[in-house]
C-alpha cells in the first residue's frame, strides 16, 4: 500500500510522515514546495501544486491508495480547494481519505470554520471513497499564542471549556489510521486532550508553567470585533476569530473524548504537560 500525505512541509503532517516512515511504511509526500519536504526513509516527494490545480493533483495522486489531506490554509476559498482537491483524489483512484476536520463539524456550527468542515466531510463522503475524519478540538500548542503582546487572552468565551488535544497525539492517531484504513473505514473520530478548560484555567497554567504573566479577558461579541479591527482582516477572517471563542462559550468544543488513548494506546497530553516540554 502507497499511503499519500499532504501538508509534510506543515507541523502536523510532518509528524505524520515521520511516524510512518519510522513504521516503515511507504509514502508520498505532496508538496508545493519540493525543497522543502522532509527527508525520510520510504517517502518520495511529488510536486502537487495546491488543492485546486486539479490536474497536478490527479497526476500526483495516481497510485496512492490511503490519502492523508490536511486540510488547507484558512481563505475566503478553501472550500472549493477542498472540493476540486476530493474531486481529484475521486479522478485518481484514491480509495481511502483521511481528512483534518473540526469538533462541532456541522452546517449550523457557531465557529463560521467548522462550517466548511462539514462541507468537504460531505465532498469526501459523497464521492464513494473510504473515509475517516478526524474532528480535532483546538491544538492545546496554539493556546500560548491566543495571549497578546501584553499576556492578555481576549475573547467572548466566557466560562465555556475547552478540550484542547496537542498535535503530537493527533498524529499518532493519524498515523495509526493511515496503517490500518480499512480498520477505521467509514469512522468520524473526535480527537480531544484528558481535561476541559476554561481559558482562565488555561491562562493560570501558562503563567504557571512558562512564568510568563497571562490573564484572561473576557469581552462582549461587539468588544471582540473592535479589538481585532487594527489588524484590517477581511470579515470572514473576523468572523472565524470571533466566533472560535463564542462556540467555546456555547459549549460546543467542552466535549472530551477517550478516542486519542483508544486508538494510539497512550493518554493524551494535557496542557501543563505541553507546556513543560516545549
Amino acid at each position: 500500500m502507497v499511503v499519500g500525505v499532504t501538508g509534510s512541509t506543515g507541523q502536523l503532517g510532518r509528524l505524520v510522515a515521520r511516524h510512518l516512515s519510522e513504521a516503515g511504511i511507504e509514502q508520498r509526500l505532496l508538496v508545493r514546495r519540493a525543497d522543502q519536504a522532509p527527508t525520510l526513509a520510504g517517502a518520495t516527494v511529488v510536486s502537487a501544486g495546491t488543492y485546486g490545480d486539479r490536474s497536478a493533483a490527479v497526476a500526483a495522486l495516481r497510485g496512492i491508495e490511503a490519502l492523508f489531506m490536511v486540510s488547507a490554509a484558512e481563505s475566503p476559498d478553501r472550500l472549493e480547494q477542498h472540493r476540486t482537491f476530493v474531486r481529484a483524489a475521486m479522478a485518481a483512484g484514491v480509495r481511502h481519505m483521511v481528512y483534518t476536520s473540526f469538533m462541532g463539524a456541522a452546517p449550523e456550527a457557531t465557529f463560521t470554520l467548522a462550517r466548511d468542515h462539514w462541507a468537504t466531510e460531505e465532498a469526501i463522503r459523497s464521492s464513494g471513497m473510504r473515509y475517516t475524519c478526524l474532528r480535532n478540538n483546538l491544538y492545546l500548542d496554539i493556546l500560548p499564542h491566543f495571549a497578546g503582546a501584553d499576556g492578555v487572552i481576549r475573547g467572548p468565551a466566557g466560562t465555556g471549556r475547552v478540550g484542547a488535544v496537542a498535535r503530537a497525539d493527533i498524529a499518532r492517531v493519524a498515523s495509526s489510521v493511515l496503517r490500518d484504513p480499512e480498520g477505521h473505514a467509514n469512522a468520524v473520530y473526535e480527537l480531544t486532550g484528558p481535561e476541559a478548560l476554561s481559558f482562565n484555567e488555561i491562562a493560570n497554567a501558562i503563567t504557571d508553567v512558562t512564568g510568563r504573566p497571562t490573564r484572561f479577558h473576557d469581552e462582549t461579541v461587539d468588544e471582540a470585533y473592535a479589538s481585532r479591527a487594527h489588524y484590517n482582516a477581511e470579515p470572514w477572517q473576523l468572523d472565524a476569530w470571533v466566533s472560535t471563542y463564542s462556540a467555546v462559550k456555547k459549549g460546543e468544543m467542552a466535549k472530551v473524548t477517550t478516542t486519542v488513548e483508544s486508538i494510539t494506546g497512550r493518554t493524551p497530553l494535557t496542557l501543563r504537560q505541553f507546556l513543560a516540554t516545549t
